[in-house]
């Protein structure tokens, strides 16, 4: 399934792709996505739905985020080999974990605002995991059972903020619509191997960064299983996988956001974002 929200910004309503591409109404059977409503018995419960027989929304207007909201939003960092090689970094040894704020989440078509203060603006395509069930002490071998769907993630980033001030790279990635998430919710069945998808992300035409997620140094079962040794994940939990070459902070010489910027940010099989990057009012 392919699962969506469509609808002004807090007025989202859930919808389904049906075998034509066209949206349909879900709001007859689930409120909203977000939490238990993504967990896999409430999707296992929306295979059961007719989708040819639900209401048909033939102008979906604004798609909001797949998620309404989400208890956690998790990010890796430095897992791309490439990624890890054009920032001079080592290659980790273990998962980088960090956070970005909750409120960060944002429209996968909104508009990238550049915060007050920012001068180093950076674009950052991710797979998107979403956990399904709660999640403790689970095993590599288990690991994707525990996996509600993917989408595509745009994990944008200030790098001044990240990296200069300081201390953890959390406020460097959490600011208002830092998050674009979706279009859609691709449940897990239809993506057979997370670590075979193309990742893309377009700046004003150029590409930027063209890889796969082959190249990631660990694997969403790896990732999944390796945050369930510290912490529970939660259903509708989201974990940035992390992202791969090609981020301004690692061209010569760097190039950051600028109003008027836009980014097309593409995971194969997910769907394709689009933002314009907006400078914040003062």
């Amino acid at each position: 399934m392919k699962l969506l929200r469509f609808g002004p910004k807090g007025q989202e309503k859930p919808g389904i792709l049906d075998a034509d591409g066209h949206v349909r109404d879900l709001s007859d059977h689930v409120t909203d996505f977000a939490g238990a409503t993504v967990s896999l018995e409430a999707l296992d419960t929306l295979r059961s739905v007719d989708v040819a027989a639900l209401p048909l929304v033939s102008e979906p207007g604004r798609i909001g985020s797949c998620l309404a909201a989400v208890p956690n939003f998790f990010c890796i960092g430095l897992n791309y080999a490439k990624h890890a090689e054009e920032t001079g970094a080592e290659p980790p040894k273990e998962p980088i974990l960090f956070s970005k704020a909750t409120s960060a989440l944002s429209g996968p078509f909104d508009p990238v605002i550049i915060p007050r203060g920012s001068v180093k603006g950076d674009w950052e395509v991710e797979l998107g995991v979403v956990i399904g069930r709660t999640a403790l002490y689970v095993s590599e071998d288990d690991a994707l059972d525990y996996v509600a769907g993917y989408c595509t993630i745009n994990d944008v980033s200030e790098r001044e903020f990240q990296i200069e001030k300081g201390g953890q790279w959390m406020k460097g990635k959490s600011a208002p619509t830092f998050g674009p998430t979706g279009p859609y919710l691709v449940t897990a069945d239809e993506v057979p191997d997370p670590q075979n998808l193309r990742v893309t992300l377009t700046l004003n035409g150029e590409t930027v960064q063209d890889s796969n997620t082959d190249d990631m140094i660990f694997t969403v079962r790896e990732i999944v299983s390796y945050m369930s040794q510290f912490m529970e994940l939660q259903p509708g939990d989201i974990i940035a996988t992390g992202t791969p070459s090609g981020v301004g902070m690692g061209m010569k010489p760097q190039r950051f956001l600028k109003p008027g910027d836009v980014m097309e940010v593409e995971v194969e099989g997910l769907g394709r974002q689009r933002q314009v990057a907006e400078a914040a009012e003062i």
